[in-house]
């Protein structure tokens, strides 16, 4: 076939679907208003989009191996609660922090057990976790936000989730550092490999004699940890740990994870296109703030994109 300049086009935005929303999204709001590309709105959108896209990245593990985690919502607010009392009380900020990434992390430990070892299908088991450490938060908190004042590194904590450095938000250096070690994982390591090989076919990959329960067990773990982080920062952010903290966190994460392109039946996908996916989710959100468009449509909006992708990926399922 002769290569000529549209077949060159169209191939660059075949592979860059995602990076093109973005540009395309990037310019309507640029249009419809002013404040868009403020460098005020622009931190605001990179510091809310923070922690969706943190806990998208654990996000994305889950569905590169043909999972899903629905309960890092309820991870994010229990372990908010645990975060904001622990800081309340006293403890030392980064002992209480390590404490708060370990209980993250073992939640995720029990997902991985749940699917590897009880052989449940991951939508089912996360959906199970996902009511049961949420209604744990309600109980741990009694029903009521817990503070953080009152602590010694309260203040000290507080930074994590309003300060600056060098003029971006503290949540936005984090996020960059959790891409760029999962980016590291997923590229430049065996455990990447592994998890790819495993969404492409399972099967296969016992066969060629991977230990296919250790690789859910570090992608489940990965995902606790991280949605863990994410309650810090948003604890951190609020001075206060909600009962009710993350709901629907886990809705945006998947959204973020499918926009970038993954595929949902595992094998496909790329931590840039999760921080691109997360982007557009972000600006979507300010979007609609921005344009006054009330909260409740916001939902009808996020859903509606969320069934785009899932179509388009079965769409590019069928064609690979």
């Amino acid at each position: 076939m002769k290569w000529t300049s549209n077949n060159s086009v169209k191939g660059i935005i075949q592979k860059n679907k995602p990076l093109v929303v973005l540009v395309i999204l990037c310019i309507i709001m640029a249009c419809l208003s002013d404040n868009f590309f403020t460098w005020r709105n622009i931190l605001t959108v990179l510091r809310q989009t923070s922690i969706n896209a943190v806990i998208a990245t654990g996000m994305t593990f889950a569905i590169l191996i043909g999972g899903i985690d629905l309960s890092v919502g309820s991870v994010l607010a229990i372990c908010g609660a645990v975060m904001a009392n622990l800081i309340a009380s006293g403890m030392d900020l980064i002992l209480a922090i390590l404490i708060t990434l370990l209980l993250g992390l073992a939640i995720g430990i029990v997902n991985g057990l749940l699917i590897s070892k009880g052989r449940l299908q991951p939508f089912i088991a996360t959906l199970g976790t996902m009511t049961l450490f949420r209604g744990f938060t309600l109980v741990y908190t009694q029903g009521k936000p817990i503070g953080t004042s009152g602590g010694t590194g309260s203040l000290i904590f507080g930074k994590i989730g309003s300060g600056y450095i060098f003029g971006l938000p503290i949540p936005v250096y984090i996020m960059i550092i959790v891409f760029v070690i999962a980016y590291y994982i997923l590229r430049h390591l065996r455990t990447g490999r592994y998890v790819y090989a495993l969404g492409s076919n399972e099967e296969a990959t016992i066969y060629s004699g991977v230990k296919t329960d250790k690789v859910k067990l570090f992608v489940y773990g990965a995902s606790g940890l991280l949605a863990a982080l994410a309650g810090i920062i948003v604890t951190a952010r609020l001075g206060t740990a909600s009962p009710t903290a993350g709901e629907g966190y886990e809705l945006d994460a998947i959204a973020a994870v499918v926009l970038g392109g993954t595929s949902m039946s595992g094998g496909v996908g790329t931590i840039g296109g999760t921080a691109i996916g997360a982007l557009i989710i972000g600006i979507l959100n300010n979007a609609l703030n921005l344009l006054q468009v009330p909260s409740y449509y916001q939902n009808v909006a996020k859903g509606a994109v969320i069934l785009f992708a899932v179509l388009l990926d079965r769409k590019q399922k069928s064609a690979r």
